[in-house]
């Protein structure tokens, strides 16, 4: 089953579902009452379900949590615009299964609708390193039973090894030009591995990074 409030985003989501032979959508809904009203009468293996909804409708959380309590057979696979380590975080707390951004395309989509309806939790590679640092998460959610950290989720999946050496070297205080003269690199493409691992990991300044570090650990 489908959920978005945004009618097109439903209609393409199915459109390109319905080209797969193993995947079958059995309901398409703008709200998660009338998602919960489907669900009562027919159930559903996954559901796919936007993070945010319209105003006026209940917050992803609190749906996710409702579909875990109500409906612990269907799993939830959240498609949000937000791809942050919180929002990853606070879903798997909720009881989803999946998570990807909205950025992704329709052959990650049927990746993680696959691999959600196998019974193994689904994360983007580079969500994978920040939430093995978030022990207490995984442990409430039983998440690390579910986990499969096997190829393609591999703690290197994120990070190249000189983004990784990058990004230690600048959390213990080393400028751009250091780091440089250390690898006997050049500033600019120290500067360029940084804003990669910045992108990757969802960062967008330095004060993020050592927020991120400070919760979840070392990146990598």
């Amino acid at each position: 089953m489908l959920l978005d409030d945004h009618e097109m985003v439903r209609q393409g989501l199915e459109l390109g579902l319905s080209q797969e032979s193993d995947l079958t959508v059995i309901g398409s809904f703008g709200t998660g009452a009338q998602l919960l009203e489907a669900l009562a009468r027919r159930p559903a293996d996954v559901v796919v379900m936007d993070f945010v909804l319209a105003p006026s409708d209940s917050d992803g959380l609190n749906l996710l949590q409702s579909l875990n309590r109500r409906f612990s057979q269907c799993r939830p696979l959240v498609v949000c615009s937000h791809y942050t380590p919180a929002t990853v975080s606070l879903s798997l707390k909720a009881g989803c299964w999946g998570i990807l951004g909205k950025t992704q395309n329709m052959t990650e989509l049927i990746a993680a609708i696959r691999t959600v309806a196998q019974g193994r939790i689904y994360l983007q590679p580079c969500m994978v390193p920040a939430l093995q640092g978030m022990q207490s998460i995984l442990d409430a959610t039983n998440v690390k039973s579910k986990m499969d950290f096997s190829s393609p989720l591999q703690l290197n999946a994120c990070l190249t090894p000189k983004e990784q050496e990058v990004l230690r070297c600048f959390l213990d205080g080393m400028s751009v030009n250091s780091i440089a003269a250390k690898f006997s690199r050049s500033a600019s493409t120290i500067s360029t591995q940084k804003q990669s691992a910045y992108r990757k990991l969802g960062i967008r300044s330095d004060s993020e990074l050592f927020k991120f570090t400070h919760q979840f650990g070392e990146p990598g």
